[in-house]
């Protein structure tokens, strides 16, 4: 048995945050514990390294969906990071923090202090911005951002179809205003990946006292005295191990592991536990509802062009080049993200905010990378931001390495799909621009597929996440918000949530810098505590 002040369950995004911002005070001693590994491998580093992981168990948790009714009934998939810096160790590094709108909206749910004037600063806090300054960027945080070092001449004919489409041209989709198509800011520094374990948390190990950091560490669940949590127990090395928290258990296991792990605590729908052969510590319906993600539809096209990644002689030889170039100065092919371009675009002039995300990748994409071609080429993501369809994460079995039973209810509401078709067609004048159609040899998939009722078809056969799940231990204070405006379980005492799960709503845009900024400001309440 060990005893610290706080004990942090999940080490992602969110977790790498906390336990480095908290143990900024010699005071407080703070345990950070992560199933995975450290983060900190080539494979993490190197940007490129991200095809290696996301179609495989490196790193990744590798989930998939229940089967769902409006894809024909197809499993999804779903890559959750399983190292220190969570998924920000294996995602994309787009760095989007969504739309002012998105936070505004949180605030008039009931969550006081949310807006996005009160977030800007946790955002700014986080962040060093190696380009952009001023009212809405931040220099000298632990997570860097900056432009791609890929040097890659293909972004020019990108930018020349949306100018030739009729789309803005927007280079901060962080800034004033997010609408337009551009070249995405990353999390590197000097072409390196840098997730949030690399900035917030790896320069603190062994180096703070006060700092425990322990990996390979499953937490099973969290031990309560009456209705307060005082700590947990953890799976490590074969043996069962028990953490006590002085102060605060704080779950941070993502918008799947932190219901999963208070349902296996008694503390979730009362009914649902029951069944399972939970003993009930305290019935709390919203735990594991309200799940929501970004439905995701990808155009991909075979191309005449070697500054698209692909599998040939010619790439081959040339990528022999870029590895030399990308080990003596970090620049090139090597230093990719794949999803180096993207928008936001509004299927209806009339919305407040854009509806759609595009990401423009280097590469052909054909099932999460899990399926190669023999060829060079390059794909385009379409997105609805903020669907209406709502999922929910339930208990498999009492065994916390089971995966839950995850079900996104992907095109639930048949609203969903009518925006997606709105959005596939905006997308396509993009791809059909005479930039981008002069220089692809092939139309994969979508050749052919014009009418509304060919469009719905190839969504429902073709479509699944681009990995953005949130909403499961929702922050409100309705009968199924899970936590409260200071991300505190309702109805027990030392116990929060602090990681995307407790977003009431999805944001528009990619999930990981909202994440981060989430933390940022939990760490503050924790402090005001």
């Amino acid at each position: 048995m060990q005893e610290f002040d706080y004990v942090i369950v999940g080490g992602g995004s969110a977790g790498s945050v906390l336990a480095g911002r908290l143990s900024e005070d010699a005071a407080v001693s703070v345990c950070l514990l992560e199933s995975g590994g450290k983060g900190d491998s080539w494979v993490v580093k190197a940007p490129i390294g991200c095809v290696a992981m996301m179609p495989t168990t490196i790193n990744n948790y590798a989930f998939e969906t229940a089967p769902q009714p409006g894809l024909n009934g197809r499993r999804g998939y779903q890559p959750r990071g399983r190292a220190l810096g969570g998924s920000s160790a294996i995602n994309a590094m787009v760095y989007i923090r969504g739309h002012q709108v998105d936070y505004d909206h949180w605030e008039a749910l009931g969550n006081r202090g949310w807006s996005y004037a009160d977030m800007l600063p946790y955002f700014k806090r986080s962040e060093h911005n190696s380009t952009h300054g001023g009212h809405y960027h931040g220099k000298g945080g632990p997570l860097h951002v900056g432009e791609l070092q890929t040097d890659n001449p293909f972004h020019h004919l990108y930018l020349k179809a949306a100018r030739q489409a009729g789309y803005p041209i927007n280079d901060d989709f962080n800034g004033a205003v997010q609408e337009g198509i551009g070249i995405y800011q990353v999390t590197q520094k000097d072409g390196e990946r840098w997730s949030a374990a690399r900035g917030f948390l790896h320069p603190h190990m062994g180096v703070r006292s006060n700092l425990t950091v322990e990996t390979g560490a499953s937490v099973q669940r969290v031990l309560f005295e009456g209705r307060r949590a005082i700590g947990v127990e953890a799976v490590q090395g074969g043996g069962l191990r028990t953490i006590r928290a002085r102060r605060e258990v704080i779950v941070s296991a993502g918008a799947f592991g932190s219901p999963q792990l208070l349902m296996l605590s008694g503390v979730g729908p009362g009914a649902h536990l029951q069944q399972q052969g939970v003993r009930v510590l305290h019935d709390l319906p919203g735990v594991g509802q309200n799940l929501q993600d970004h439905p995701d539809f990808v155009f991909a096209y075979y191309a005449k062009s070697l500054d698209l990644l692909g599998f040939s002689p010619s790439g081959l030889l040339r990528g022999g080049g870029n590895l030399l170039r990308y080990a003596r100065s970090r620049r090139g092919m090597f230093g990719t993200n794949f999803a180096e371009g993207g928008g936001f675009l509004r299927t209806d002039e009339a919305l407040a905010a854009p509806d759609i995300q595009l990401h423009f990748v280097v590469a052909i994409v054909d099932d999460h990378a899990r399926k190669l071609h023999a060829r060079h080429g390059y794909s385009c993501h379409v997105c609805l931001l903020r669907p209406a369809s709502r999922g929910s994460v339930t208990l498999r079995s009492l065994d916390a390495a089971d995966a839950p039973l995850i079900d996104p209810n992907f095109f639930g509401a048949q609203e969903d799909v009518e925006a997606m078709v709105k959005g596939f067609r905006m997308t396509r004048k993009l791809m059909d621009a005479p930039a981008l159609a002069a220089v692809r040899h092939r139309e994969l998939y979508t050749q052919g597929v014009e009418t509304d009722e060919q469009i719905r078809a190839i969504l429902r056969q073709r479509t699944d996440t681009v990995y953005h799940p949130v909403g499961t231990c929702k922050m409100g204070s309705d009968g199924m918000a899970v936590v409260d405006d200071k991300l505190r379980v309702h109805g027990l005492q030392g116990l929060r949530v602090v990681d995307a799960s407790i977003m009431p709503t999805l944001v528009g845009g990619n999930t990981n810098a909202p994440t981060i900024a989430i933390a940022e400001k939990a760490v503050d309440l924790i402090r005001e505590a």
